[in-house]
């Protein structure tokens, strides 16, 4: 007797659970790459930034029409909506207890841009493939640019989301929270800055 197995069933399979010491042992075997822990460090930041706004989002309520976002770097991240500075400390420490203690699932964000560049890619793909597989009439082209966009539409939520689970965020094992700060971003905007430290 056979059972099916679940989409996230196949996918711890296939990818590990995520371990405190992977980024570590990682940067011990190949840290002379160059950049390699700087990437390390992003992905554990984007985590950190997904969590955050998760945790501010279920405790603080925002003006009408205001939503979070942000933007992560090597050295933290920015956090852009109408929130106090104590809201963001005490979201910030508490997402990163929470996601560290095995709530890793909120390291992935619907609203995150890697869904978008991942919908970009798929838009682009299979454009490009049923322009060149299909006759080159204007309605045929149309068609298979609709089907296209359609196509990638469906796929880009599951992809996106395994984007970010196994590719563009990590568990930020090795962070520490530093100092949060108000500042203006690399475009005059208002923010406030989640700065990180690595630890070993």
């Amino acid at each position: 007797m056979t059972t099916a197995t679940s989409s996230s069933d196949f996918w711890s399979t296939v990818f590990p659970t995520p371990q405190p010491t992977q980024d570590t042992d990682l940067l011990s075997q190949v840290g002379f790459v160059p950049g390699l822990k700087e990437v390390l460090m992003l992905r554990q930041v984007h985590a950190l930034e997904h969590a955050t706004v998760w945790a501010l989002s279920d405790r603080v309520v925002l003006p009408e029409q205001e939503e979070l976002g942000g933007l992560s770097t090597d050295r933290g991240f920015y956090l852009y909506g109408q929130v106090k500075t104590a809201d963001v400390s005490r979201a910030a420490s508490l997402a990163l207890r929470r996601i560290t203690q095995g709530e890793w699932n909120l390291a992935v964000h619907p609203r995150c841009g890697t869904n978008v560049s991942v919908g970009m890619l798929l838009i682009a793909g299979f454009a490009l493939g049923a322009s060149a597989l299909l006759p080159r009439g204007p309605i045929e082209q149309i068609l298979g640019l609709g089907f296209a966009a359609t196509t990638a539409a469906q796929l880009t939520p599951e992809l996106g989301r395994l984007a970010q689970q196994y590719v563009t965020t990590a568990i930020p094992f090795n962070l520490t929270i530093q100092e949060i700060s108000v500042v203006q971003d690399y475009w005059g905007r208002p923010a406030h800055f989640v700065q990180v430290h690595w630890v070993e």
